[in-house]
């Protein structure tokens, strides 16, 4: 067995007026119609603030400031390995367009765990929680 090859991906817990945003993926992506964080994968070279401005800009014309950096996942896609870096971020500008997601919402943070979530974003989601639980 060779390594097994690892994919950087970040992805955006975006937050606006006490509210994070949720995007549900499409039905002909991988994990169909499960929600996230937005996201996506690092280029090669590329910094993790600096591809997570792009991805966020490039699938909802966005514009965000990468804030703090929380624990990353790592997990199996078939023979893949994918390790996921969140980012807490601010809004800075942009309305939303769609542009691979199905749908979005702004949600409060007490109803995030009512959400069907693809299963790498979960630890993500639980440490997000446990940290605005202690700062409020």
């Amino acid at each position: 067995m060779g390594d097994v090859h690892s994919i950087k991906v970040v992805c955006a817990i975006l937050e606006q007026h006490n509210r994070v945003l949720v995007t549900q993926r499409n039905q002909n992506m991988a994990q169909p119609l499960l929600w996230e964080f937005p996201g996506g994968k690092l280029e090669p070279d590329e910094e993790e603030e600096q591809a997570l401005i792009r991805e966020i800009k490039e699938e909802l014309q966005l514009d965000i400031l990468p804030v703090k950096r929380l624990t990353p996942v790592s997990y199996a896609l078939g023979d893949k390995l994918l390790e996921l870096i969140p980012y807490i971020c601010h809004y800075k500008a942009g309305a939303i367009q769609l542009v691979e997601h199905k749908a979005y919402q702004w949600a409060e943070r007490s109803r995030l765990r009512n959400y069907n979530w693809c299963p790498a974003d979960l630890p993500v989601l639980e440490e997000y929680l446990q940290l605005t639980q202690l700062s409020l």
